[in-house]
């Protein structure tokens, strides 16, 4: 019989409870116990709620507070020595960790935060050395299976592998040259025999065990410490499921079927042509398979039929005791459940499925492939015919203006009009910045009274006029700000927009929102991504208004802020029956427009940001070539529209550019923005490796922690980039947006900025 599975369910709780109790208890707001209270029944909910969908693989142990990585180094004492002698309580170090602590005793900065694989979550580097003195603080698997258990559910314990726990981390700054973090592999290994020696004596039957790095290029090194870690792990866990998602697993597959596992879960939704390959290095071993046939990163409703055909293929040639149906990743990346949802049209419903629904999908499929006669299972597949048939009707029709656009495009429109050396010339006359300009990343924080006037603007509480006044007003109050500290290149702030992706597709043709579906970014930071559901088009101006605007309250140079065009795609969900680079390329030519709306009404900078570009980036190099090329055409297609005298800038956040650094040149942005505080100035090093033409501004301090930045903080890293980058080109700002940050924070912190360019300017003249 064919079993179901879901590998990991949203943790942010139907209505964001989460979110709410883990910001109220940062406010002190919330005691300990409270929030672990709000944890507890956000868990009871999520497992009996999957379980009532007829699941038979329920997932434990992968609920987080902030980040699941940021768990594990908790779980396992991987604690950086700045965050240890605090007087801090564990939950409080825990945080500390994620975000940063800032008090009258304590000062210490964020760990460095990456993206997970290519996607828009974040999780918390770990820092290692030859002393980290691994051992189990708390073994968070087995507490919440047994948590499960007490609520009548039982589970599947879910855990990172201890190869890409070490993989996925770092050196700590006092590790030994030339150290690396697999090298501690002997010393961890005995710490997850414990941790799983555990869960079986609790009668847990298996144990989900996430080893992602198998679908990377680098695994393939790694086979030695694969074949020595399961050989050890294997005898005194639970039956293994060895999970891997998001792409293929390509040559790795021939030492990954000699494991001593019970199960390999593979990713069907990303790479559906790898099954035939899995299946015949199985096929003589004992190994169960899982199939992700159910996607973990979109909210499209599945195509039963498709996945039904691939199933089959797995049972006729292993039997059906031999497959589980599965999502294809955990649902982290899927909004709750659809029931929230009210505001979409009948139509629009039909097309979607988020995690709970998802959980039903796999539960269905399975029951299929089982053979089920149950009527309602039989219902559930005739009704998804009828509505993927539905789907496929709407997909058919098209824009011809659009498309058409699209296929005009030449190389011509990708290039500027003339070579960086000679736009700076003219931009220097032009913008009269001085050395080392200051200048921010765009927003400014979001206060509540911001929300609240926005709320009251949907519920019709306030007319559009006196929203506009309200918004007008906070950009005045802005700019003062700016003028009044001494920014040399101002922004407008942005209050008028919700999101940097969501308030550009709200005016662009092609998209559909949604009302709860919000996904988790990093720690409390949650989005509600756009839905790409046709052709996109611009209908008219999204941003001059306000930027205008804003350029008339002063006199100096006021900057625009457009979010590029693969960063709306990577951070929307996107159609799943056209390519990538049509719906990129759409966009591009939507924004292009924009760009040129916005240097005629007088705007002399204008930033499009794409610190999504890197996260795009397939995970295999051999499928990096076709995305670079087309994601770079794109975001020059947007900027390249207009005359010599507009500075183009672009900012870039949290991603390992070293092996794309060619690319970031290619895109002949006039100006650069790059985050460089958070790790630690590290990317520096790859601008002394490349070097590099254009201006650019590597953020002096993290915007992503509520601490302030000391004066000589600032100016330390100044003097970093300054023995790098040469003085002529260095702009000084954030590390990123200033949106979820505080305004005695941000002012404090700005202040210290301005002071670290003046200081510069008087030591590097």
């Amino acid at each position: 019989m064919v079993s179901s599975s879901v590998l990991g369910f949203p943790r942010i709780g139907a209505n964001r409870e989460v979110k709410k109790a883990v910001e109220a208890y940062w406010a002190e707001k919330f005691t300990a116990d409270e929030l672990t209270k709000v944890a507890a029944d956000v868990k009871r909910a999520s497992w009996t709620s999957v379980k009532a969908q007829g699941v038979d693989f329920i997932p434990s142990g992968e609920f987080s507070l902030y980040d699941h990585v940021l768990d594990h180094s908790a779980a396992f004492n991987v604690i950086p020595k700045r965050y240890v002698g605090l007087g801090l309580s564990p939950l409080d170090v825990y945080f500390a960790m994620g975000r940063g602590r800032q008090s009258e005793v304590v000062d210490v900065p964020a760990s460095e935060m990456k993206k997970w694989f290519d996607s828009n979550y974040h999780f918390v580097v770990p820092e290692f050395s030859d002393e980290t003195d691994f051992k189990l603080n708390f073994n968070k698997a087995l507490l919440e299976f047994k948590e499960a258990q007490a609520a009548g559910v039982t589970t599947r314990p879910v855990v990172l592998g201890p190869i890409s726990f070490l993989t996925l981390g770092k050196a700590s700054k006092d590790a030994k040259p030339g150290f690396q973090p697999i090298s501690l592999l002997p010393k961890l290994l005995p710490i997850y025999k414990t941790l799983l020696t555990d869960l079986k004596q609790a009668g847990a039957e298996w144990v989900q065990v996430d080893e992602p790095i198998l679908v990377l290029d680098t695994a393939a090194a790694l086979e030695n410490e694969f074949a020595t870690a399961y050989a050890e792990l294997a005898p005194v866990a639970p039956k293994i499921l060895l999970t891997t998602y998001f792409s293929r697993l390509d040559s790795n597959l021939t030492f990954i079927a000699k494991l001593p596992v019970a199960g390999l879960h593979i990713d069907l939704d990303r790479a559906p042509a790898q099954l035939d390959e899995v299946i015949s290095a199985v096929k003589s071993t004992p190994i169960i398979l899982s199939l992700g046939v159910v996607s973990g990163r979109n909210i499209w409703k599945t195509d039963f039929a498709a996945a039904i055909k691939l199933g089959q293929k797995a049972i006729d040639a292993l039997g059906p005791d031999r497959v589980i149906v599965a999502t294809s990743s955990s649902l982290l990346h899927t909004p709750v459940t659809l029931a929230s949802e009210t505001k979409l049209t009948p139509q629009q419903k039909d097309w979607f499925s988020f995690a709970l629904e998802k959980a039903g999908e796999v539960a269905t499929i399975a029951a299929v492939l089982s053979g089920s006669q149950d009527p309602k299972v039989a219902a559930a597949l005739e009704e998804n015919n009828t509505s993927i048939a539905k789907r496929r009707e709407f997909e058919s029709s098209s824009d011809d203006t659009v498309r058409k656009r699209v296929a005009a495009i030449t190389d011509d429109q990708l290039e500027r009009k003339s070579p960086f050396t000679t736009r700076r010339e003219i931009q220097a006359k032009h913008l009269k910045l001085p050395k080392f300009p200051t200048t921010t990343i765009g927003s400014f924080p979001q206060t509540k009274e911001i929300r609240q006037a926005r709320a009251k603007l949907g519920k019709g509480e306030l007319t559009e006029e006196q929203y506009e006044e309200f918004i007008k007003k906070e950009i005045g109050a802005v700019v003062r700000f700016q003028e009044k500290i001494g920014l040399d290149l101002l922004v407008h702030g942005e209050p008028e927009r919700n999101d940097m992706v969501q308030y550009f597709g709200e005016q662009l043709h092609g998209f559909v929102f949604t009302q709860n579906a919000w996904v988790q970014s990093y720690g409390s930071r949650y989005v509600r991504p756009p839905i790409i559901v046709s052709d996109v088009s611009r209908p008219g101006p999204m941003t001059v208004k306000w930027s205008s605007y804003a350029q008339s309250l002063t006199s100096k140079p006021m900057k625009g802020m457009l979010t590029g065009p693969v960063t709306i795609l990577n951070w929307s969900f996107p159609r799943a029956d056209v390519s990538r680079e049509l719906q990129s390329k759409q966009l591009a030519l939507a924004l292009r427009d924009e760009v040129v709306d916005l240097e005629k009404a007088g705007i002399s900078a204008i930033q499009v940001d794409e610190p999504a570009i890197r996260e795009g980036l397939p995970l295999r190099r051999s499928d990096w070539d076709a995305y670079l090329k087309w994601a770079v055409d794109s975001f020059k297609l947007s900027t390249a529209g207009v005359t010599d005298q507009l500075q183009t800038h672009s900012h870039f956040c949290y991603s390992d550019f070293d092996d794309i650094f060619p690319s970031i040149q290619r895109l002949d942005a006039d100006v650069i923005s790059i985050e460089a505080s958070k790790a630690d100035m590290k990317l520096l090093n790859t601008f002394k490796h490349y070097g590099y033409s254009n201006q650019i501004g590597p953020g002096v301090y993290d915007i992503h922690s509520p601490r302030v930045p000391g004066g000589q903080e600032i100016k330390d890293r100044l003097k970093s980039m300054l023995d790098i980058l040469p003085d002529s080109l260095l702009f000084v700002n954030p590390d990123c947006g200033l949106k979820t940050r505080g305004w005695k924070e941000t002012e404090a912190s700005l202040i210290n900025l301005v002071e670290g360019a003046k200081w510069a300017r008087e030591n590097y003249a």
